[in-house]
Order: C-alpha cells, then structure tokens, then sequence
C-alpha cells in the first residue's frame, strides 16, 4: 500500500510501499484512510527537524491529523462497526508503572516524555491507505460531519485549552452572570493570537461559549481569514496596521489570550497587555532562534499583581475527541459553510513534495485517499 514517509537518516521523503497492516488482537480495527490533515508539525519532520520511525525501521510514515472508514473490526471490538467514520487518537501511552496520567488514560499529560505519538514518535502515521489500531483510540463520527471531521483533532487543541481555562478560573467568581442563550462566557473578552486552523479553530470554540473574540494576525483585513472571522462574529485585526498597544485600547481588559502561532516574540509582547484575573494560552511551539528580550519586571508584577494565569497545552484526551466533534457540528449549526471554509486544498497523495516542501497557500490542506 502507498504511504507518505520521511526516512531520516536518508533525510528523504517520499511515496513509499508498505505492507499492509494484519488485525493482530481480538480489538484490533482495520480503517481505510479517506483525509489527513497537514500542519506545522509534518512539515517539520520534513524539515528533519524531530521525528522518529518505529523501533527497528528506517521510515516514518506521516501524519496524525485523520479521517478513517471502518474496514474490519476484530472479534470483539463493540465500539465501531464497518463502515462507520472515526477520527483517531494521536498520542499512546508511555507504558512505564510510575506515571500515573498514562495509567489514567490522559496520556496527553505524560510525566515521562516516553510516550509516543502516530506519525511523530515512534508509531507510523496515517498518510497512508490502510491502517490498524485499537478501538480505544478511535472517535466515532457521524456520517452527515465527512466533509469537516478531519478538523477534529486541530480542534482538540483549543478543547482541552478551555476545559482546563474553566477548571482554573473556578478559583475566582469569574462565570457570567445569566449566560442562557448567551454562552457562558459571554462577558469576557479573548484575543486569539493567529489565524491558522488552530487560531480560527479556537475563535470559532470562545465564540460558540459567547466571548467577545478578537483574531489578531498577520494578514490583510480584506483576506479570507478576516472574512472567515468576520462570519462567527469576531473581530479580525491585521498585524500589519494595527500594533498592540491599538488592539489592546480596542479591546479594553483582555479576559483571555489564546496564543496559536509559535510566536514567541509576538506573544510575550502580548502578554503585558493581559488583563486582571486574565488567563494566557500557550499551544504554538516556536522553533529555536536567537534570544529575544522580555520585561520580566512587569510580568511577573502583572502576574501576581492581577491575578494571572500563564500555562501550556499540548496534545489532548479522548474526551477533547468527543467534545471536537461535538463541536464541529455546532460550528456548522450556527455558521453554515465556516468549518468546510477552513479547507482549502484536498492533493492526491503523488502531489506529497508541494503540499509538503512547497507552499500551496490557503488555510488547511489535506492529503486525500478518497473514499
């Protein structure tokens, strides 16, 4: 079968032929990949920046953003049947005794680093045809969310950022009053710092709970990204004519920043604009560069002075799954077309060297097998 795999003590990447996967255990569940999403991580592998094959083999087979049909299930697999969709889990287990989020199944909070990831570390990924794992990594998904379900594990990003923003600020009285209809952040304020999948993504999840959502990013104020989120009702800001300082006047206390670049120049800048009681969301992850310099000063007084919260996320749980998907459905409910927006480019797998090495332009692109 054709797969999409880095060899990186070759450093090459290409269309390569594997074996196909056997059913192995009786929860064993064969899928034939129909979309997988290309993002800021795969192409880094390309780059050879960081990624690693399987133990024993020289390839890695990319990818760990799916869409997958049921083919095969094993003898005593309940939780899907041919035929059905499934979205899949990324992140495994590090299987060592003392980590207790992997013995708890939130191997997305790992205290070892010895996890691995589909299509990253050590596990093969989905750009390929065929694939088999267990049912426990796998998300059902209704047939009538096809065309958008491979956004859910972007999603899961900003799922698991807000679900963990809610548990931490429940140490203050900081819910709405009389949410209703209205959300239940409905009188906060969030700056999304990008305008990626992951950037829109989160704009559209702190609209869909009723913030006021201000997307803050590089391009044009006429581009289809600021169109995109002109359409859920959020404000687009160009980083190219309007400066921090503005967008902080115009927003007024910033409740909520959710950080989507990998910026870190950008978004520390940003940081001395967050607001009392405020909260800050890191999920880029910059690549290494020169030092740059930071007010620590007046961090850490705004920090402790106004109460804020600074943190990371990364990866995410099953339950992020189901939320995502839940969501995605939302999403379409209240802006028709906006999710199916975020797709630009759907490129057969032979078209992997300028989705992957080139710059194809548009918001997400994904490598489709076809049904």
């Amino acid at each position: 079968m054709k797969a999409i795999a880095v060899t990186p003590g070759k450093k090459q990447l290409g269309l390569l032929e594997f074996p196909e996967p056997p059913l192995r255990t009786p929860t064993d569940v064969k899928l034939r990949m129909l979309e997988i999403g290309v993002c800021g991580t795969d192409k880094e592998i390309c780059a050879f920046e960081y990624g690693t094959p399987p133990a024993g083999e020289a390839s890695l087979v990319l990818g760990h953003e799916s869409l997958g049909r049921v083919v095969e299930v094993g003898a005593k697999v309940t939780a899907v049947k041919p035929g059905d969709l499934v979205v899949m889990v990324v992140r495994r287990p590090c299987g060592q005794p003392q980590c207790g989020p992997c013995a708890q199944g939130r191997q997305d909070f790992c205290e070892t680093g010895a996890f691995k990831e589909r299509g990253i570390n050590g596990l093969h990924g989905f750009m390929t045809e065929k694939v088999v794992d267990d049912e426990k990594y796998m998300n059902p998904v209704p047939e009538a969310l096809r065309p958008i379900a491979v956004l859910a594990e972007p999603l899961t990003i900003a799922e698991k950022g807000l679900e963990q923003m809610w548990q931490i600020q429940s140490r203050l009285p900081w819910d709405c009053a009389h949410a209703g209809a209205q959300g239940r952040g409905h009188c906060h304020r969030a700056v999304v710092l990008g305008a990626g999948p992951v950037g829109l993504l989160g704009a559209m999840l702190l609209r869909s709970q009723g913030f006021e959502t201000f997307v803050y990013s590089k391009e044009s104020g006429d581009s289809p990204k600021a169109k995109l989120a002109a359409q859920i009702g959020a404000t687009f800001l160009s980083g190219a004519s309007v400066s921090l300082d503005t967008l902080a006047g115009q927003v007024g206390n910033v409740d909520l920043v959710y950080e989507a670049t990998g910026a870190s120049r950008l978004s520390y800048e940003m940081m001395k604009y967050l607001g009392t009681n405020g909260v800050f969301i890191f999920t880029g992850v910059p690549g290494r560069k020169a030092p740059i310099e930071v007010d620590t000063d007046l961090l850490m007084r705004d920090q402790v002075l106004k109460n804020q919260v600074v943190f990371g996320t990364v990866n995410a749980g099953k339950a992020d799954y189901g939320k995502a998907i839940q969501d995605l459905a939302l999403f379409d409910k209240l802006w028709p077309g906006a999710p199916a927006s975020l797709i630009t480019g759907r490129f057969a797998p032979e078209k992997f060297a300028d989705l992957l090495l080139g710059d194809p332009g548009g918001i997400k692109n994904l490598v489709a097998f076809g049904d």
